[in-house]
């Protein structure tokens, strides 16, 4: 059997990693590839750990279940359809839906986290950083919390400064030298995104030889 290629992608929050990859799946059809987001993967609110004024901070690696998340790769590796609950960001006002991850010459995993859980690091393929200057990234965070989850300012800010900085200079800069590729997102993607765009489609074209090879 054809083991698909796999291509992760991390960098800190608001650096451009949702935006990148929905631009670069618009680029292919279904079961060209596969993406699955460590997003789908948070622990239950209740299961997050709190910081010391008792706000749960949902940017440690912890918050995330690797395990899962590593069993669920493993299944679509071996063309597996893996069906599970979307994470809803604890907003009881959007009913779930049913994801579908199916199987596909190239899967994407993507999230804060995806290179520093060794067992998820060791199944990658191909490492790409997306990078952006931290004033960036936290005017992009402001936007998204305030217009998509409606946070206040005051606590995205709060955030941002004891729980998504941190966890950024603790758990996934240090990566940025372990990437294959390096993405700077500080004005736009355009150069990083075509160079990647081809590079999975060359690896969907070779997927495509060996299976008929094998028939």
């Amino acid at each position: 059997m054809y083991r698909p290629f796999i291509i992760g992608i991390t960098g800190g929050s608001g650096s451009g990693k949702t935006t990148f990859i929905r631009r670069l799946r618009d680029n292919f059809k279904d079961r060209e590839i596969c993406i699955i987001s460590q997003d789908e993967y948070y622990r239950p609110r209740e299961q997050q750990k709190s910081d010391d004024i008792g706000i749960k901070n949902f940017d440690l690696p912890f918050a995330i279940d690797h395990q899962q998340f590593v069993r669920d790769l493993k299944r679509v590796i071996k063309g597996e359809i893996v069906r599970k609950e979307e994470y809803t960001f604890n907003n009881e006002e959007k009913d779930a839906d049913i994801i579908e991850y199916y199987p596909a010459p190239v899967i994407i995993i993507e999230g804060l986290f995806v290179f520093y859980d060794e067992a998820i690091r060791n199944l990658i393929d191909l490492k790409v950083f997306i990078y952006a200057k931290e004033n960036l990234k936290v005017i992009r965070r402001i936007k998204r919390d305030q217009l998509e989850r409606n946070y206040p300012l005051e606590d995205v800010l709060y955030r941002y400064e004891n729980h998504v900085l941190p966890s950024y200079e603790n758990y996934i800069k240090p990566f940025i030298h372990e990437a294959d590729i390096v993405i700077n997102n500080n004005r736009n993607f355009e150069r990083g995104l075509d160079m990647i765009k081809g590079y999975v489609q060359y690896k969907i074209d070779q997927a495509k030889v060996k299976v008929g090879e094998q028939n």
